[in-house]
């Protein structure tokens, strides 16, 4: 899927934001100065009638402008190629790499690429690369026989590295992950929210699945060897901040999560996070965002597996079209929450 060029007024607006989601899909130029800026761009901004929006480098070169020295946006293409260089050498090695190895391959200094690449990813090559290791062991440790057999063969180079990242990623032991959840204790609440029955699921790390019209059944399908126990009231807290965080997103208390995912999916739900309440980006502006313009639809994928419904906003990405899309405790209750935000008034979410 290709981006649509955007109105004009969007693209002003996201430069006046300082919107870095938008870098690479459109420049500015400026007749004063005879530059031109990438959307993110730090320096002090034009009046609008000394401004043009193109959306093709290219035409904005031709044009006779110039890369501005602050912002450099005739590297956000290199920027992006290097990231995409990265991840193919993180994922295709078969051991671990470190990340001078990485910038030098991709030709940027460590600290440079360090940020660069956790700008565009949400993480760093380090979280990615547990993350993708921690990935190909959950699938290994479900075919295979031997734990042992699984941890070398997802890439670690020896078991405590595995047994480290399951404590911090995880939250429950390999063989255990194996075997439908056997041995994890998983405490649930079913409580009345403003949109109906909502799910609270949690182990002692945090809260491990947020859905709205599930029940007990349907998290014994997905943990069926786990210990699954009716909250006794020690979930009080997390109750409280989940319906604090339904019924006033502004206001969201930081709540302890226990979800584990790819290291795309990791990337993706990082990038909803940071989508003010009020606001919505589209498919295709969280791909680019993520470092993966050409994934559209792998982000709408990663967007249903969203494990934790409204902590991790998945309702606030739309289609570029401005339709809705899709959303997994439906499209009502996506509509009522958008409209909630944008009017900043929890009790719209009743009517």
């Amino acid at each position: 899927m290709i981006d649509t060029p955007l109105a004009e007024d969007q693209a002003w607006t996201a430069f006046e934001a300082r919107d870095r989601t938008y870098d690479g899909r459109f420049f500015v130029a400026v007749s004063t100065t005879g530059i031109y800026c990438r959307p993110s761009c730090p320096a002090r901004r034009p009046r609008r009638e000394n401004a043009a929006i193109y959306h093709e480098e290219a035409a904005v070169r031709a044009a006779g402008y110039r890369p501005c020295l602050r912002c450099k946006p005739d590297q956000v293409a290199r920027d992006r190629a290097a990231v995409a260089k990265a991840v193919q050498l993180i994922e295709g090695a078969e051991a671990p790499l470190r990340l001078d190895e990485v910038a030098e391959a991709v030709g940027y200094a460590r600290h440079h690429f360090q940020r660069l690449f956790t700008r565009d990813l949400g993480v760093s090559p380090a979280a990615y690369a547990r993350a993708l290791r921690s990935r190909r062991a959950e699938r290994t440790l479900e075919e295979s026989a031997s734990v042992t057999d699984a941890i070398y063969d997802a890439g670690y180079s020896a078991p405590s590295r595995f047994y480290q990242d399951a404590g911090e990623r995880l939250g429950m032991t390999p063989s255990v992950w194996r075997d439908g959840g056997r041995g994890a204790t998983i405490r649930f609440a079913v409580v009345d929210s403003p949109l109906g029955p909502l799910l609270i699921a949690a182990t002692d790390r945090g809260i491990c699945r947020l859905t709205f019209d599930e029940d007990e059944g349907a998290l014994r399908r997905r943990f069926p060897h786990a210990t699954i126990l009716a909250d006794d009231g020690a979930m009080a807290e997390l109750v409280s901040g989940v319906l604090q965080a339904v019924a006033t997103p502004s206001a969201m208390p930081e709540l302890p999560l226990d979800v584990a995912g790819t290291a795309f999916q990791q990337a993706v739900w990082a990038e909803l996070r940071k989508i003010p309440p009020g606001e919505t980006r589209s498919y295709a502006e969280i791909a680019a965002a993520v470092g993966q313009p050409g994934a559209v639809r792998a982000v709408g994928t990663a967007n249903g597996s969203n494990p934790v419904a409204v902590l991790v906003p998945c309702h606030r990405v739309i289609r570029s079209d401005g339709s809705l899309g899709g959303y997994a405790g439906g499209l009502d209750r996506k509509r009522r929450l958008l409209r909630a935000e944008t009017d900043g008034e929890p009790g719209s979410l009743f009517g």
